[in-house]
């Protein structure tokens, strides 16, 4: 018995004409969250980011050199508002892992590029992040992880609304 279970117990002698099973899921999905979300961000805070600053770096150095994007396919990319991307831009380019120019195809728009720190730094954190995200889930047999990756991808698919 979890925290989840003690939960539903609660609401089930408050509310026994409610169907609970769809709460327990939710309800461990959501502390699953919140726990490996503070270990995933311990790992990128030891690098000097947030997730989110971690999350540009990634999407430049995965778009392959010359390792450059555009702002408004980083903000598609990550789902993230112009505004939000800004901040974010505006915190690794102090930090000189990024770098903003002009862009020479249209002056009107500008390119971010990785720098060489950046590529460093991103390296790095992407190196322990997937150490940390095996560790994670090593309590799963291979075949459990197949299983349940084969699972949430039918359930995001559905809940995304991209699914049959």
């Amino acid at each position: 018995m979890d925290e989840v279970d003690a939960i539903l117990s609660q609401w089930q002698r408050e509310r026994p004409d409610l169907d609970l099973s769809a709460m327990g899921v939710m309800g461990r999905f959501s502390r699953l969250y919140a726990t490996a979300g503070r270990i995933i961000d311990e790992v990128f805070a030891r690098h000097g980011l947030q997730r989110g600053e971690f999350d540009v770096l990634a999407a430049l150095r995965r778009s392959g050199p010359p390792y450059v994007l555009i702002p408004s396919v980083l903000s598609a990319t990550l789902m993230l508002s112009r505004a939000g991307m800004t901040n974010r831009l505006d915190r690794l380019e102090a930090a000189g892992l990024v770098e903003r120019r002009l862009d020479p195809d249209d002056r009107r728009s500008f390119l971010v590029a990785l720098t060489g720190k950046g590529r460093q730094v991103v390296d790095a954190a992407v190196s322990e992040h997937t150490a940390n995200q095996v560790r994670l889930l090593s309590s799963l047999a291979p075949e459990e992880q197949e299983t349940l990756d084969r699972l949430i991808r039918k359930l995001l698919s559905g809940v995304e609304g991209t699914g049959p």
